[in-house]
């Protein structure tokens, strides 16, 4: 079924407006004498008032049309080519040492709790409409957990809920195997399309069989979670925030490392998916404005009128008026009267 125009529909509440006020208009003049006194009129102003709230309701109603038939300001997701889309990656550190609580501004978080934090606050300052999210799991191994995803609260549940620890074999952890599988993952996709992001308390085994990324990987941020000075027991040793073997990793793979203990990633560092920002259809913004102008000015004469026609609508004040005091001479002029009052 196709709606009516705007201007069609602006006309129809023009014309119902203007029956409503005749209507109106019709039942109080016979109340003209209690409403507005022994003159029975308001004042001058008021007469207009009819045709001002007549062409509120069109003002109002063209622009709620014109804003619906015009659409979101946004393009939806699956407007956007294949080739337009951005990837984020990240690969995150699931081993028994991200329990561990020693992480956060005041050390009472647990690293993946930190971690999840983190991702999280950048996921709400990036293009999400335009991004396609990616976890990778390591511990002893790595594992894709999702691919491509674009449910906020799908990633939510994974940094928060899942238990991914129980997937692999007990051993020690090999953040290399989360970067090599990141790797493979971003294969097909087309260069400088997607940012890697690595999160981990440091605490892994030296690995020195890093290979290349693929040139999809545009950026690389490596997230250290954990506190880098007192560590804790864990394993038959200390477990701390090994920043040094994460600004190495960051070095290698030509990147940037972050300390997330104490702070969220800065909006510096998300360029490469802050600058994706949502695409605006820019067909139709003039009369997009036009809209809201009327929407506004039609609800604001609405809301506003009542209030006037309240207050200035008739110069009569019904109710009684209390006599000023009267003066103590005046009074002493008349003992009589006074006598007699008292």
């Amino acid at each position: 079924m196709t709606l009516p125009s705007p201007e069609v529909l602006a006309a129809v509440a023009l014309v119902l407006a203007g029956a409503a006020e005749a209507w109106h208009a019709a039942r109080i003049r016979r109340l003209g004498r209690l409403s507005f006194g022994p003159h029975a009129a308001p004042r001058t102003w008021v007469r207009g008032v009819p045709f001002i709230r007549a062409l509120a309701v069109a003002c109002l109603a063209w622009g709620l049309a014109t804003l619906w038939t015009l659409g979101a300001l946004f393009v939806k997701a699956r407007e956007i080519p294949e080739g337009g889309w951005r990837h984020l990656v990240l690969v995150l550190d699931v081993s028994p040492s991200m329990q561990l609580k020693d992480a956060g501004p005041d050390r009472t978080q647990t690293r993946s709790r930190r971690a999840s934090d983190l991702v999280m606050s950048l996921l709400q300052r990036i293009a999400l409409d335009q991004v396609r999210v990616s976890v990778v799991a390591f511990y002893t191994g790595a594992k894709r957990v999702v691919v491509d995803c674009m449910d906020v609260e799908v990633i939510r549940n994974i940094l928060d809920d899942l238990p991914l620890e129980i997937a692999f074999d007990s051993g020690k952890t090999r953040l290399i195997e989360g970067v090599h599988e990141a790797g493979q993952l971003a294969k097909p996709w087309p260069q400088g399309s997607a940012t890697l992001l690595v999160v981990s308390d440091g605490d892994v085994t030296p690995d020195r069989g890093l290979t290349p990324l693929p040139s999809a990987y545009g950026h690389t941020l490596v997230v250290g979670v954990g506190d880098a000075a007192s560590g804790k027991f864990i394993d038959g040793h200390q477990s701390r925030q090994n920043a040094s073997a994460l600004r190495q990793l960051a070095g290698r793979l030509r990147g940037t490392y972050h300390d997330g203990n104490d702070r969220h990633l800065p909006s510096a560092a998300l360029q490469a998916l802050a600058r994706v920002m949502p695409m605006r259809d820019t067909s139709g913004l003039g009369r997009r404005h036009a809209a809201f102008a009327a929407c506004g000015a039609g609800a604001g004469v609405l809301a506003l009128l009542p209030v006037a026609l309240a207050f200035a609508g008739s110069r009569w004040q019904p109710g009684f008026r209390l006599e000023k005091p009267m003066s103590p001479s005046r009074s002493a002029s008349f003992p009589a009267a006074t006598a007699r009052i008292s």
